[in-house]
This record gives structure tokens, sequence and C-alpha cells, in this order.
């Protein structure tokens, strides 16, 4: 299981995630995705921990939290969606407006 910490500030660092949860139990991993264009923070994280006890309490413990002059959204991670199906029927009406013309 993966944790989802939403609006973050965007001076936060890994290691500053890291130190915040590990004070709930073992950290595994942190990610904090940056955006592709400007390289910069997207202002959220994931962070694994090494057992379902140690999420379940720093969810219960910092979801809702002040940290770095923002509150923190902190919950269980969602499955990543497949991104390559979301242009719904585009094709077909750019048929249909080449037929019409």
């Amino acid at each position: 299981m993966s944790i989802y910490v939403g609006n973050l500030s965007f001076e936060v660092t890994q290691e500053d995630l890291s130190s915040i949860f590990a004070e709930y139990g073992t950290v595994k991993r942190v990610q904090l995705p940056t955006d592709r264009e400007t390289g910069l923070p997207r202002g959220f994280g994931f962070v694994e921990m090494e057992s379902e006890a140690a999420e379940t309490s720093a969810i219960e413990a910092l979801d809702g939290a002040e940290w770095m002059g923002r509150t923190m959204k902190v919950n269980k991670a969602k499955p990543r969606e497949d991104r390559r199906s979301g242009g719904g029927n585009w094709g077909d009406r750019n048929q249909n407006y080449s037929k019409r013309y």
C-alpha cells in the first residue's frame, strides 16, 4: 500500500517527508513527482511504509495537520489509472467532420 500526501509546500524535500512519516514507523520509500516541463515539484507525494499499521497511524495523525504553512491531505493512494484511454470518441468525430466537408 502507498500513502498519498497532498497540498504540500513546494519547498518540501523527500528527506522532509520521510522524517515526518518516520515518527509513525519505518519509511520504505518516498516519491515527490515533478512537472515534466519545468522540473518543479507538483505539490503532492507518495510514501510507502514498512507495515500497514504504521501507514494507518500516519494517515490518522497527519490527515488535516498543518505542516510548513499548509493543511496536508493524507490518505491511502488509489491505483494509478490507465492514461491511454481518455480520448473518448475523438477519432469518430474527426471522421464525421471530414465526411461533412
